[in-house]
């Protein structure tokens, strides 16, 4: 008989690892639902006959073009199998085309879309799986692949726009530090025999630049290799969890950065449970998957304690506040939304709102930085050739 291996959510939201042996797969997930389990993942094989993480072989915007066309397909009246079908004609890399053709094959043997998807975890998340069971469930599939795309869509977009505000403003630091670098290191020092020859007297800001340069020169090397070192030994720390948590939330409450982050983290958290909610998936459930979506960890603790105090009868709102990580208007939205009953719906609007004060907080962070390099560059730059043509005026004066 063969064996399959799991992961699933108990009544009260704990996830559970295990494995069970079962006819097929059908068997297999009846007896976990008869155990009240929620299945996240159910893979056939034995987990310790696995090693390493998947990875994913879709690329971002592939996997959201894909299941728009599913949505755009299975709204047209088109059967599953032959929407698939259709997708996988448009897909050109032969690692994405394997696993789609894989999951049109297992739908076409008569599994559903949410179980054939589980067999490509690395591939499709406990999110997106758990998203297309509640779709299967409530007879909306269509419906719920158009919200899973409009969820992807959004969170790529952010991501998109992050990365694109930090392009400028990282090469302008590069830039400032590369060029005072080569003033330190190679130009100024080329001025110290001209000094010396002249006999004149040398003014103090010309002697801290050639100070300055003579240190750069002497030990630049050794302090970049200081940094990486410093860089990698941060890294290191944060494979002890303890050491990850307190290095996120001194991030977190980070007075330049941490408005920011807070921003970005409690928009991807309030849509991943607002969209999970949406459909039908139960509260507990939407934050063990919510407490995997956040990419920071004192977050994800955070989540894990709000999880243990609503399974013990807290309302969400209350747990959340227990601690002062979500900005307080996400709390009060998050309460009226419980009270009205459309927390769901609140959740997504708390996602837009924050969606938007991130982007409007990236502009006032770029508005303030490009030109605060500019000018640290420029006064550092003037400040150097000040250095260098003091001792020459001041020869020209004696003339």
């Amino acid at each position: 008989m063969p064996t399959f291996s799991y992961t699933a959510l108990d009544s009260e939201g704990r996830k559970q690892q295990g494995e069970l042996d079962a006819s097929d797969r059908d068997h297999a997930a009846r007896q976990l639902q008869r155990r009240g389990l929620l299945i996240l993942q159910l893979r056939q094989g034995s987990r310790l006959l696995r090693s390493g993480k998947a990875r994913s072989v879709f690329q971002p915007v592939e996997l959201i073009t894909i299941t728009q066309q599913l949505t755009t397909l299975l709204s047209a009246g088109q059967p599953l199998d032959r929407a698939l079908r259709t997708v996988l004609k448009n897909v050109r890399r032969p690692a994405a085309q394997a696993v789609l053709e894989r999951v049109r094959e297992q739908v076409k043997a008569g599994l559903p879309l949410s179980q054939a998807l589980e067999e490509h975890p690395g591939s499709f998340s406990p999110f997106y799986t758990s998203l297309v069971r509640a779709g299967e469930a409530g007879g909306v599939l269509e419906a719920t692949l158009g919200q899973l795309a409009g969820y992807l869509e959004q969170s790529h977009k952010l991501r998109g726009e992050v990365i694109n505000a930090l392009i400028y403003p990282a090469f302008l630091v590069i830039g400032v530090v590369g060029s005072l670098a080569l003033l330190l290191a190679y130009v100024v020092p080329q001025f110290v025999p001209i000094f010396q020859d002249l006999g004149v007297p040398i003014p103090l800001v010309t002697r801290a630049v050639l100070a300055m340069g003579e240190f750069v020169n002497a030990w630049g090397l050794a302090c970049l290799l200081t940094l990486f070192g410093a860089g990698w030994l941060g890294l290191a720390a944060r494979r002890d969890p303890r050491r990850r948590v307190a290095q996120d939330l001194r991030l977190w409450r980070n007075r330049l950065f941490g408005p920011l982050l807070q921003r970005l983290e409690t928009a991807r958290l309030a849509r991943t449970l607002g969209t999970l909610l949406s459909n039908s998936v139960t509260l507990l459930g939407s934050l063990a998957i919510g407490r995997e979506v956040s990419a920071n960890h004192a977050l994800r603790e955070h989540v894990e304690r709000t999880t243990d105090q609503v399974r013990q009868g807290s309302s969400l709102s209350l747990a959340l506040s227990a601690e002062a990580l979500l900005p307080e208007l996400a709390l009060q939205m998050i309460e009226v939304g419980e009270q009205s009953g459309t927390l769901g719906a609140m959740l997504l609007k708390v996602a837009d709102v924050y969606d938007l004060e991130a982007k409007r907080t990236i502009d006032r962070l770029l508005a303030a930085l490009v030109p605060t390099l500019t000018i640290v560059m420029a006064v550092m730059v003037a400040a150097i050739m000040l250095a260098i043509m003091l001792p020459l005026m001041s020869l020209t004066s004696n003339i």
